[in-house]
This record gives structure tokens, sequence and C-alpha cells, in this order.
């Protein structure tokens, strides 16, 4: 992990909340995998553990949708297809390790502001691959009920693909 300790803590937080689930992310952990200084918990996260989940939400997030804008303006089978390569890669790659950090960020958050974030940036995300497949051909109607789908059923599948 490059970059400064606010970033690799956040890259950090994220790897461990796909591996460890909420529980099994927290400060000393993201520490221990990152390498950051100590000092860097209250100086880059003053709001806490809470702020440090939020922002690797976001960057969650925001990664997701920069991987499926590499197929920005291909027909919509291939915008699907990189969707779901993702997430085959991605239990394959881990051995079926790691799993989706929102997801362990939905089921687990206590906060009400945490699950919030976490359903905006699902909304976000779903939002950008309806556009990607409308713009590659489908209805708009049609590309918002098929991200919905390709959304649902790819958690729900890498849910089920962990825990078996």
């Amino acid at each position: 992990m490059t970059g400064d300790a606010r970033d690799r803590m956040i890259d950090g937080a994220i790897e461990l909340l796909a591996r460890n689930g909420l529980e099994g992310t927290t400060f000393s952990t993201v520490l221990a995998l990152t390498g950051a200084p100590r000092g860097s918990i209250y100086h880059h996260f003053p709001g806490g553990k809470d702020e440090m989940i939020a922002a690797a939400v976001d960057r969650a997030a925001a990664n997701a949708v920069a991987l499926i804008d590499r197929k920005a303006g291909a027909p919509a089978a291939e915008v699907a297809a990189l969707f779901l390569n993702a997430w085959r890669a991605l239990l394959t790659r881990t051995d079926f390790g790691a799993g989706c950090s929102l997801v362990a960020v939905s089921v687990a958050a206590e906060s009400d502001a945490l699950r919030l974030r976490v359903a905006t940036a699902f909304d976000v995300w779903q939002g950008r691959l309806a556009e990607l497949l409308a713009q590659g051909g489908l209805a708009t109607a049609e590309a918002e009920s098929f991200a919905a789908l390709l959304m649902a059923s790819a958690e729900g599948a890498v849910v089920i693909a962990r825990a078996r």
C-alpha cells in the first residue's frame, strides 16, 4: 500500500472489512496491516472508528464505480460481464476469504449514520451501473432493473459463496 498514512489506513480498512467484517476491523488491525504510525489514528480520524469506516465505505464505492467505468461506452453485456467477473476474481484470488466491505458494514453497523452511508454508496454504485448499461444499449427502465438485479445477485452470491 502506497500513499500517505490516511490513504493506507482507508485502503487497509476496506481490505479488513471485506475479510474480517466490521467487528474485526479495528484501529489496531488497520495499523498492523498498513504499518501506519499509531499517532495517525486520531490525527486523520478524530471522529473515531466510525469516521474511518465511513471513509472506507466512500472509497470502496468510488473504487467500484471506477472499475465499472472501464467499460463506459461498451455494450451492456460487456458491462455486466466485467461486473460479475470482478466478483469472481475477488472470490477466487482470496480463496473465498474476502467479500464486500459494504455488506460487512451494512449487516453489523449499529450506527444509523453508517448504514445510511452504505445505502448511499450502494445507490451510487447501482446508479452508475444502470447508466453504463443504458449507454450500452438497454432502455433506461430495463437498465435500472437489470442493475438492481446484478447488484442483488452478485452481493447475495458473494455472501453465500463465503458462507459455504
